[in-house]
């Protein structure tokens, strides 16, 4: 490519894949492809799974929309959450399809490292949400602790040590699954008897071996540790003695008895 020639955009392979490219443009990428073969294999690897997005899905988005769901038909019979629910899967389903399949192919494929920042951002993420629930926080609840453990761990593939954390005022609540960065991950919340709770989240990662190292989020705050290849995030209040004090518990057992070394 020469110093006038305009350089191509990840925007333009995924637009390249959907055919959303001008012709000028479409062919400019073409001959870029065919002199970069590491990007034509991302993009072959895109386009694989852009098809097989649509071809599980294309018979969906050519199917008319019935009318008990069109707009006017849900603005004139009051419109309900289950109508307007109905018509956002089918524009995420036309999303997808369409035009976005690249883009949901390329998620799908991404391969790049995830730092330990993004993981234990999710983590605090999940917390959030489901600290707050009473009804529904976990899907399998502590009282079956054997199955949910036998159940996550087969999910995650390898053996999970979830630590009892009764010494320290804590009950197991329960679990649930969650999508991780490579994969599923798995929650577990715990809860005391003030009712404050805290959770563990494990994933893998490709993310270097680290010590203990805090993060605080808002009103909440984590300490988390990668060993082994999967990360460990212990989440919960912002206090952080006592956050801290919760962490070594669960590292300690989790890591059979081996002090961690927080780093500041």
């Amino acid at each position: 490519m020469t110093e006038h020639e305009q350089p191509v955009t990840e925007g333009e392979l995924h637009a390249y894949i959907d055919g959303e490219l001008p012709a000028d443009r479409r062919e400019a990428v073409a001959a870029w492809l065919a002199e970069h073969p590491s990007e034509a294999a991302t993009v072959a690897a895109w386009r694989a799974q852009a098809e097989a997005i649509r071809a599980r899905f294309g018979a969906v988005a050519d199917e008319a929309v019935p009318k008990r769901l069109q707009l006017d038909a849900v603005m004139r019979n009051g419109g309900g959450g289950r109508r307007l629910a109905a018509i956002a899967a089918a524009a995420v389903i036309a999303f997808v399809v369409g035009g976005g399949a690249g883009w949901m192919a390329r998620g799908a494929s991404a391969a790049g490292p995830v730092s330990a920042g993004e993981f234990t951002a999710d983590a605090l993420e999940a917390h959030k949400l489901y600290v707050v629930e009473v009804r529904h926080p976990v899907e399998v609840t502590g009282a079956e602790r054997p199955h949910l453990v036998q159940w996550l761990s087969k999910r995650l593939d390898y053996e999970l040590r979830v630590p009892q954390l009764e010494a320290s005022g804590l009950k197991l609540v329960g679990g649930r699954l969650l999508p991780g960065p490579f994969g599923p991950a798995a929650f577990f919340m715990y809860e005391g008897a003030s009712g404050e709770r805290f959770t563990i989240y494990y994933a893998r990662t490709d993310t270097p071996q680290t010590a203990m190292r805090y993060r605080a989020a808002d009103r909440f705050a984590a300490f988390y540790w990668v060993d082994q290849g999967v990360a460990y995030i212990v989440s919960g209040p912002s206090d952080r003695e006592r956050l801290l004090q919760v962490a070594q518990a669960a590292y300690d057992q989790i890591d059979k008895g081996v002090p961690a070394k927080p780093t500041w």
